[in-house]
């Protein structure tokens, strides 16, 4: 099976399904892992006074961690860090197209449509729109996922609340997950910080309960062709 990931930023991916992904790796599936945006170049206030270094040092980061998950392919874009909304639309979408034609997915994996994070409500509309289910498209099902301290954030204030069906088993990949994260130094964050690995152990277990598993992670089912 092909599955491509579309993440807005440097350890989305992880956060939202890196377990997932492992998991799939070592079933043999191919995972491709796209993240749209260059991270981090929010925090000073303007683009141009992020040093190149904090971006350099996120690609890196990204590689160790799409390597760590057994992905197959990674592709970074470069966009905006948390500025997805001053660019067309249409060219995040074309983006996500390109991806398609290129690995062909039976499976994609995205954010959640109502986020709190800008970028995750664009890359979300992005991809419900170059995932159309047009005759020819390899496209059978997307999923979204969901990504700690945006997710459950927005407080269903910005549209429909993130509400699982879909439970991936990930009792055994769960370490991959945290270790993967742990190679975002400049992401994570201390407990009680969603992003911790205490918190983010504590979901998987949550999350696990739900569905009978040790552990896990929880997919929102947004259109699925077949049983």
């Amino acid at each position: 099976m092909n599955v491509l990931v579309i993440a807005a930023h440097p350890d989305d991916e992880v956060l939202g399904c890196g377990a997932t992904v492992a998991g799939l790796a070592r079933k043999g599936d191919s995972v491709t892992i796209a993240v749209l945006g260059e991270g981090a170049t929010s925090r000073f206030e303007n683009r141009e006074q992020a040093d190149s270094a904090l971006t350099d040092d996120l690609r890196n980061a990204s590689e160790r961690a799409a390597e760590l998950l057994g992905a197959n392919n990674l592709y970074m874009s470069g966009l905006p860090d948390n500025r997805f909304d001053t660019v067309a639309l249409l060219d995040v979408v074309k983006i996500v197209e390109r991806l398609i034609e290129r690995h062909q997915p039976e499976v994609i994996l995205c954010h959640h449509g109502a986020d709190l994070n800008v970028d995750h409500t664009v890359a979300f509309r992005a991809t419900l729109t170059a995932t159309r289910p047009v005759p020819g498209s390899t496209v059978r099902a997307v999923y979204a996922f969901e990504v700690p301290s945006s997710t459950e954030w927005a407080f269903g204030a910005t549209g429909e609340r993130f509400n699982p069906q879909a439970f991936v088993d990930v009792t055994d990949t769960l370490d991959v997950k945290l270790a993967a994260m742990s190679i975002y130094e400049s992401e994570a964050r201390p407990f009680p910080h969603p992003r911790s690995p205490q918190a983010l152990a504590a979901l998987a277990r949550m999350r696990g309960a739900q569905a009978g598993f040790d552990a896990a992670e929880a997919f929102q089912l947004i259109r699925r062709q077949g049983l």
